[in-house]
């Protein structure tokens, strides 16, 4: 019942209308990597509930700045595909990140499930990564591209570009890593 009600409030969720944002810079420092959930974002986060039991698609779910990806991921059919993964890594654009995205891109890219999919899973990464490996790594995602993280600190960025607001959620299946840019896999 409550897949479905998360399922649904993601359905209903699929703004369309989008705007710009400004994006954020952070100033990096050398201090350690941190070994809880850390970043600027994330007492901005409305958790609804508890979420390390509950596998990836629902965890997210579970917070209302992850909608689009949320409803995104139904629409690509994913949310059983990235539930029955055993331990993956989710790099989860937050809403604001999909404002930056224009309306006529993002209307292409729901309307194409198989660009769709390979866009949510250049997202994903096969294994558990931990915030000691984000200083300078590189992943192969579940779409087949390579992605990479840098930083220190509590500050981090994926692919160079989008930067990480709150990392290290657990999820059972999962550790998810909002970020405030949607990703695009190499051509």
């Amino acid at each position: 019942m409550r897949t479905a009600r998360a399922t649904w409030a993601a359905l209903v969720a699929v703004p369309l209308a989008l705007g710009g944002l400004t994006s954020q810079s952070h100033a990096q420092d050398a201090s350690p990597s941190p070994s809880g959930t850390f970043g600027p974002g994330c007492s901005s986060l409305s958790q609804k509930a508890d979420t390390a039991r509950d596998k990836v698609v629902e965890a997210a779910a579970a917070y209302p700045e992850l909608s689009q990806l949320v409803a995104a991921t139904v629409r690509a059919r994913l949310g059983g595909a990235l539930d029955g993964k055993p331990d993956v890594t989710v790099f989860a654009p937050n809403d604001q990140a999909f404002k930056k995205v224009t309306t006529s891109q993002l209307a292409s890219l729901l309307k194409d499930e198989g660009q769709l999919k390979r866009v949510l899973t250049y997202h994903v990464v096969d294994q558990r990564i931990a915030p000691d490996q984000l200083s300078n790594g590189s992943f192969t995602t579940v779409e087949g591209g390579k992605l990479t993280t840098s930083g220190s600190g509590s500050h981090f960025k994926v692919n160079g570009k989008a930067n990480i607001v709150c990392g290290n959620i657990k999820a059972a299946n999962a550790t998810i890593y909002v970020i405030d840019a949607v990703l695009q896999p190499p051509s």
